[in-house]
C-alpha cells in the first residue's frame, strides 16, 4: 500500500488578486482533504477552472503530510515547484 501524503484543497476570494490575504475568511470554500497530490490536483483544478471569471478568486494546495512530517520525502506524483507556483486558479 502506497504511503497516505494528505493534501488540503481549499479556496477563495482574496482581497487583492496580486497577495495571498483573503477577504474574509469566514467566506473560504474548503474543498477536502485528499490522499494523494493527484487527487488534490484534480479537485483544486475543477475549483479553480469554475471560478476562472473571478480574479479575486484563488484555490491552494497544501501539503499537509509536509507540516505533519516535514524530513519525509515528496510525492513521486507531485508536478515541479515552479510549475505549481505559476498554476494558479
Amino acid at each position: 500500500m502506497a504511503k497516505q501524503l494528505l493534501h488540503l484543497v481549499f479556496g477563495g476570494e482574496l482581497k487583492d488578486p496580486q497577495s495571498n490575504e483573503f477577504r474574509d475568511l469566514d467566506k473560504l470554500d474548503i474543498v477536502g482533504i485528499y490522499p494523494n497530490y493527484k487527487t488534490a490536483y484534480e479537485a483544486w483544478r475543477e475549483k479553480a477552472q469554475a471560478t476562472v471569471d473571478n480574479a479575486h478568486m484563488r484555490y491552494f494546495i497544501v501539503h499537509m503530510h509536509r507540516l505533519l512530517e516535514p524530513e519525509s520525502d515528496h510525492d513521486e506524483n507531485e508536478a515541479p515547484r515552479t510549475a505549481r507556483a505559476n498554476a494558479r486558479g
